[in-house]
């Protein structure tokens, strides 16, 4: 499943599996991309992410822009769009821009895919029918996959028409595929498209429940490859536990415009260094191996927050 050069120090987990596990950290700023990415890299983290959205309730950057900055300013670093909207891409355009990074990278690109739908709005700004966005990433995802494996490609498909194409310069070898999502069709995604599965505002239970299910559809699909499997959750690590859960409350809510008061403990890790270590074990003990944490805390406590997580939970999880 990994893609591009390993840590020379992978990370060891000191709970029941002996299964590496492997951390991301989400960018969560949209300038000095160089400066987080090489922080990001230089606290042992084992990607950097980000996400994007066209329009969104607070600021937000676009995958394929930062993750190229980040490439050019990092060296052993993954990295990962966490995720990006494949339905406002026109298929081809997508599968140019993820094997352009890739190969400008030296094969350290993972495609997170999702369909998104939180914001209508921006899906009416792009052109495309916010309910097609599901026939629409499937598609484009048999597309891409195509592209960056073989030559001539016709395609005729519902939004998607492709007459003897071929993709240059091609990954030497294809991205890995997140998929993610929350709902039983981005279960059967994963299980047909995908590499790995990387669900966000699940619980514990919710993820060993998807994992269990999309081994079972990948089953059916006739693919004897497991999914790797991963999770995306937002963090808050503080000496204090209740300032910590006030931080991710605040931002939670901002982010999604909604109260996240009575949810930051059901979707988040929040809370001082004991809480955050018996949160993710729970994670990994459902069967995540890839965690991508994303900071939910105000802007002058981001960078202090990514770093007290490494250092106070990262590295316990690690036996370091």
């Amino acid at each position: 499943m990994s893609n591009g050069p390993m840590r020379d120090d992978p990370m060891k987990d000191d709970t029941a599996t002996n299964e590496t596990i492997e951390f991301g950290l989400a960018i969560r700023r949209s300038d000095d991309i160089a400066g987080q990415a090489r922080e990001i890299e230089a606290l042992g983290y084992d990607y950097a992410t980000t996400g994007e959205h066209v329009f969104f309730h607070v600021p937000t950057s676009n995958a394929f822009i930062s993750l190229a900055v980040a490439a050019g300013a990092t060296t052993t670093l993954k990295l990962m769009s966490s995720i990006t909207l494949i339905p406002l891409y026109p298929a081809a355009l997508c599968a140019k821009l993820a094997a352009s990074l890739d190969v400008a990278s030296g094969g350290r690109f993972h495609l997170g895919v999702g369909v998104g739908g939180e914001m209508p709005s921006e899906f009416e700004a792009c052109g495309v029918p916010v309910r097609e966005r599901g026939a629409r990433t499937n598609e484009a995802l048999e597309i891409i996959q195509r592209l960056w494996t073989t030559d001539d490609v016709t395609f005729e498909g519902r939004f998607n028409t492709l007459s003897g194409v071929t993709l240059a310069p091609k990954p030497a070898s294809p991205p890995p595929i997140w998929v993610s999502g929350r709902q039983d069709a981005a279960w059967k995604r994963a299980a047909r498209y995908g590499d790995g599965w990387l669900p966000y505002m699940y619980t514990p239970e919710r993820l060993a429940q998807s994992i269990e299910a999309i081994a079972g559809y990948r089953e059916d699909e006739g693919n004897a490859t497991p999914v790797e499997s991963g999770m995306f959750v937002f963090f808050c690590c503080h000496p204090d536990n209740d300032t910590a859960v006030g931080y991710a409350a605040e931002r939670l809510s901002k982010q999604y415009a909604q109260d996240f008061s009575q949810l930051v403990h059901k979707y988040a890790i929040a809370g001082d260094p004991d809480r955050c270590v018996a949160r993710l074990r729970e994670y990994i003990d459902a069967g995540a191996r890839t965690v991508v944490l994303s900071a939910a805390s105000p802007m002058h406590y981001i960078e202090e927050s990514e770093r007290f997580m490494a250092a106070e939970v990262l590295r316990r999880i690690r036996g370091q």
